[in-house]
């Protein structure tokens, strides 16, 4: 754990940072949030401007036991430090959290899918190895980034940070704050797409730029398999980096050589520089066959033992959306609900796909995907969704739910003996939620957040009830 005795920042120090002037005393920060609803006693207060103006709640936040704020213009309610700019002061801050500790070894992962829980993972690698900081959340924007590095604790050893993007231009200045070490894109895929006149091939290079925040000598960890691998190597070699990939092929420095799925997980093959590895996952989708591999090299960058990284892999659990397995008891049975509502996008509907036209299931029970809209693909959304028919075929799925009229161009692409409910929206799916499931089933929901598939994955768990009888509709 980072060094708590000391605070985060004082305000002199934040003066300095930001070229800002203190008004209404000194105080000192043991942590930074926007949010004032997330105030703590004794954070510092940045009253950004967006859809609101942060200024106006300045006094709550100081209600709410926030010691300092970082303005535009004095408020009251508190001490502050008053600059031009406060995206800018924060950006500065995150900056001066940097470069006040060059001993800290520092990650950066970004990725058309994967992103969030492969920072994850290498964040429960650091933990093991020593005192650690990373994002949290999804906090990848240009302002989760700088908010990150500001809330760095010059006591941590290590962090990894995720970077995101939603259009071109946005992930080589945030690379650039960050300065990583060791930077990695897990893959390249139809995510994003409307916002690039080149489609994939511009967000291979977007994806790339995180590899501009690398020093000559820093490590670009690449996906061997993805089609735009060449995009990725020539972008880290352009900056003198070196390239580790993962990847199935021999040539990989870390080769997929075997990924078998089980009730509780997974168990992985692989060699790693040479050494071969056989380790258990929490997670079973295919896709986390790769992603472990993209975490161990990560963790080799930022000086963690590859032992360490497997005990590490081995005990994380799914994150919030992004495949969380439960069992719910309803009347005459239980079934299985995978949770894949957070996101979605062409590439991890067909692993998540796959992974479930694997699993075992019990006589009576059917496979069942919930699907709601993937966004954000552009002229290419009609024909990306009715896709999937093909990857649902393959898979052997019994039937699939659907809502939006995005997904419909799924739900007509389909062979009708696996047409199940389809419904306009969400919300109308997941108030058919007893009707979307049966005794032995196992059932994935996924779905763009903006979609709220969410909505349809809770639904289902509320059938859950303590006495197994089914809820009053």
């Amino acid at each position: 754990m980072p060094d708590t005795t000391t605070p985060l920042w004082t305000a002199q120090e934040i003066a300095v940072a930001t070229g800002g002037r203190i008004e209404g005393g000194v105080f000192d920060a043991s942590g930074l949030t926007y949010n004032s609803r997330e105030i703590g006693p004794g954070d510092l207060f940045l009253a950004l401007k967006g859809a609101r103006d942060g200024h106006d709640f300045a006094a709550t936040a100081f209600a709410a036991g926030a010691s300092g704020a970082l303005v535009e213009r004095p408020v009251d309610g508190g001490p502050c430090i008053v600059v031009p700019d406060t995206l800018r002061g924060l950006e500065a801050l995150g900056a001066a959290a940097r470069d006040r500790a060059p001993h800290v070894r520092r990650g950066a992962v970004t990725g058309s899918v994967g992103k969030t829980s492969v920072t994850q993972a290498i964040k429960a690698g650091l933990d093991l190895a020593g005192p650690a900081h990373a994002s949290i959340k999804s906090y990848n924007n240009h302002i989760g980034v700088p908010l990150t590095l500001a809330r760095m604790h010059p006591s941590v050893e290590r962090a990894v940070f995720e970077i995101g993007m939603n259009a071109p231009g946005e992930i080589g200045p945030l690379a650039k704050m960050v300065q990583p070490h060791a930077a990695c894109v897990t893959t390249v895929g139809p995510v994003h797409i409307e916002a690039f006149a080149d489609g994939e091939a511009g967000v291979a290079r977007e994806k790339a730029a995180i590899f501009q925040g690398l020093g000559p000598g820093g490590l670009a960890v690449i996906n061997g398999d993805n089609p735009w691998v060449e995009i990725l190597h020539q972008a880290a070699l352009h900056v003198g980096a070196r390239v580790a990939t993962f990847g199935s092929e021999p040539f990989h420095d870390a080769r997929l050589i075997d990924f078998t799925p089980g009730p509780d997980g997974a168990r992985v093959t692989a060699d790693v520089y040479g050494r071969r590895h056989v380790f258990p996952l929490k997670q079973s989708g295919f896709h986390w066959g790769l992603n472990s591999l993209a975490v161990i090299l990560m963790l080799d960058a930022l000086d963690v033992p590859v032992e360490t990284a497997l005990a590490a892999l081995g005990a994380f659990q799914p994150l919030k959306g992004r495949g969380e397995i439960r069992t719910v008891h309803i009347p005459r049975g239980a079934f299985t609900l995978i949770d894949e509502s957070y996101n979605a996008n062409p590439l991890s509907m067909k692993a998540g796909f796959l992974s479930l036209g694997v699993k075992p299931v019990e006589r009576g029970g059917r496979r069942v995907v919930v699907l709601t809209d993937m966004l954000e693909l552009g002229d290419q959304s009609v024909a990306l969704h009715a896709g999937l028919a093909a990857a649902i075929e393959a898979a052997a799925i019994d039937v699939v739910h659907a809502a939006g009229p995005r997904m419909r161009h799924l739900y007509d692409a389909i062979s009708p003996e696996r047409r199940g409910v389809w419904a306009e929206a969400a919300a109308d799916l997941a108030a058919q939620a007893v009707d979307l499931a049966g005794p032995h089933d196992i059932v994935m929901v996924k779905g763009s957040n903006g979609s709220k598939a969410s909505l349809v994955a809770a639904a289902l768990a509320r059938l859950e009830t303590s006495t197994g009888e089914a809820p009053l509709k």
